[in-house]
């Protein structure tokens, strides 16, 4: 075992480090790297100049500790990356998040039983979630807002015009809101207050739109700034599924049905896309799932 215990903020750079032993003792997979990947010789220049004993003045890991980490990671047989909310929750969490990709790949530890970067995400069922479309730049099954093929599927399956464009991500989100730019939100079963990278710029968001809308089974820091709550379910009054950060689809069964006016988030979208002219008419999650099956590759 051997721990690392860099400063806050400095993930990236002891990446990096790791990375520039990986590849100055000739450790990693050239054979991966060039039927798998892009942009090595891009990475490799940036690496070069992040040597052990300036990323030990950076993150505060000793530098002979950054060269045993790297050479462990790179000789094992079988390396599978797991890292939390450390890692995500962060001003740099997307750079984090594509560094621990690139040391993966840069060893071939992707695509292969025991492999692979797997999240240990701060909700339930955030993996499913990803997998099936909730991203600004995929539909489910991350098949590309931007390719004008799936754009037709699903605009025929769905019986609407649907633009070609990239969204916004949730940050990206809260930065238009603070600028004015978007005037209402609808934040469903998430505490953007709480668990937003920047907490006092996303409070400060939420309270600049002109209407905001919370569905959730708490009065969390979020639902106490919203104009409606609209109450959620929890888990044991609905059916659904749940991926885990293995990608493996885990079957729910509600025990009771829900309670008092909650309702489940389907039903809920369903409803108010009904009010608002679109004949979104699913009768129960069997019918999602199969539609989810007939558009998903």
């Amino acid at each position: 075992t051997l721990w690392l215990r860099q400063r806050p903020g400095t993930d990236v750079a002891l990446f990096n480090g790791l990375m520039n032993v990986i590849i100055n003792e000739g450790l990693e997979d050239k054979k991966f790297i060039t039927r798998r990947t892009e942009g090595y010789e891009e990475l490799k220049k940036i690496i070069q100049k992040y040597t052990p004993e300036i990323v030990e003045k950076i993150t505060g890991v000793p530098a002979e500790d950054i060269r045993k980490a790297a050479r462990i990671y790179a000789t094992a047989p079988t390396v599978s990356l797991i890292y939390s909310m450390g890692i995500t929750q962060h001003t740099t969490g997307t750079d984090n998040v594509l560094s621990t990709a690139n040391i993966a790949m840069l060893t071939g530890n992707v695509g292969k039983e025991s492999t692979g970067v797997n999240p240990l995400r701060g909700q339930s069922n955030v993996q499913g979630a990803c997998d099936l479309g909730a991203l600004p730049n995929v539909y489910s099954g991350y098949q590309k807002v931007t390719d004008s093929q799936v754009q037709e599927k699903f605009s025929k399956a769905w019986d609407v015009d649907l633009s070609n464009k990239i969204g916004l991500t949730v940050v990206e989100m809260l930065n238009a809101a603070y600028e004015g730019k978007i005037r209402g939100l609808f934040v469903m079963a998430e505490n953007p207050a709480m668990s937003d990278p920047d907490l006092n710029h996303a409070r400060a968001a939420l309270k600049k739109v002109d209407f905001l809308v919370v569905s959730d089974i708490f009065m969390t820091e979020t639902a106490e700034l919203a104009d409606v709550i609209l109450p959620g379910v929890t888990i044991a009054e609905k059916d659904g599924t749940i991926t885990n950060t293995e990608r493996r689809v885990q079957l729910i069964r509600k025990a009771i049905g829900p309670v008092g006016d909650s309702k489940p988030e389907w039903q809920i979208i369903c409803e108010l896309a009904q009010k608002m002219g679109y004949n979104m008419s699913y009768s129960n999650p069997a019918e999602i799932m199969e539609e989810i099956a007939s558009l998903t590759p």
